[in-house]
């Protein structure tokens, strides 16, 4: 072999990854794909419910993330550094947004597609998703009979009971207006956070009053991450709307919920409702 090829060859063997481990790869150690890659366990012959079942774990996972996002947010607001929170608003509109687009593959499922495999459901449904719910209770959505469905889950069922008592993101940035001398009253501020929040005529008044000042303040930014959120969550629920309607139309939910009919109800409202309103007054 003359000189240059076997540089060549040496060059080619340095460039190369390393394919020999004495176990498995780091790769699948951190990653864990095998585990994730054999989660799937179909229940009908139907070839459509592999993708019904991947693209609903994909959901939890993206759950799971924003969860965190929401949670470093409302921890960064309890300690006044609003950069922080920001920050992570912002990577959750990101998340959000890959969350949404999850729906492409059901959205076009016709009626007779989904019925070939809806019966392996079961009672199973979405609304019975703890992540979800955790998800739902830091937006300020919260109702303790949603503990109910996870009293068999210990773990779930304790995050779940913990994260009801606690401050939802909105809780915590009306927490900081309130320090920034904003008028927030005082019954906001002190009220029973296990219960679904209200909106405020004087919160709304608040927000009116930032908004019509500095438009480059930290506030104001903090309040235009808030309505990115927002307006995805809507987004997201009224595509669960649409996929749902176009694949059962108006019949009963799995899980005998009440289907499109609670859909419609939920795609009605707006979380972080103030923020909405006030810019009809500023």
């Amino acid at each position: 072999m003359s000189e240059p090829v076997e540089r060549e060859a040496a060059a080619q063997a340095e460039a190369a990854p390393n394919l020999d481990f004495a176990g498995t790869t780091p790769y699948e150690d951190y990653v864990q794909a095998d585990v994730l890659t054999h989660l799937q366990h179909l229940r009908s012959d139907d070839p459509g419910e592999m993708v019904f079942l991947v693209t609903t774990q994909v959901m939890e996972l993206w759950f799971t993330v924003i969860v965190h996002e929401w949670e470093t947010a409302t921890r960064a607001l309890r300690e006044d550094r609003v950069p922080v929170a920001v920050d992570a608003l912002k990577r959750s509109v990101r998340e959000l947004e890959a969350l949404n687009a999850s729906w492409t593959p059901l959205a076009q499922l016709t009626p007779a597609q989904f019925n070939s495999y809806r019966a392996a459901l079961g009672e199973g449904s979405g609304f019975q998703s703890a992540m979800y719910r955790r998800m739902e209770f830091l937006l300020g959505e919260k109702s303790a009979s949603m503990l109910v469905p996870h009293r068999g889950a210990p773990r779930a069922h304790a995050e779940l009971e913990k994260a009801l008592q606690e401050p939802s993101v909105y809780d915590e940035v009306l927490a900081l207006l309130a320090r920034r001398g904003y008028a927030v009253p005082a019954a906001v501020l002190d009220r029973d956070l296990s219960q679904r929040y209200e909106p405020s005529p004087q919160v709304e008044a608040v927000w009116a009053e930032l908004y019509a000042g500095d438009q480059n303040g930290e506030l104001v930014r903090l309040g235009e991450a808030l309505t990115d959120v927002g307006e995805l969550v809507w987004r997201w629920r009224n595509d669960h709307l649409v996929a749902t309607r176009r694949a059962m139309g108006a019949k009963t939910g799995t899980g005998g919920s009440a289907g499109v009919a609670w859909l419609e109800k939920r795609a009605a409202k707006n979380v972080f409702p103030e923020l909405w309103t006030a810019r009809s007054h500023v």
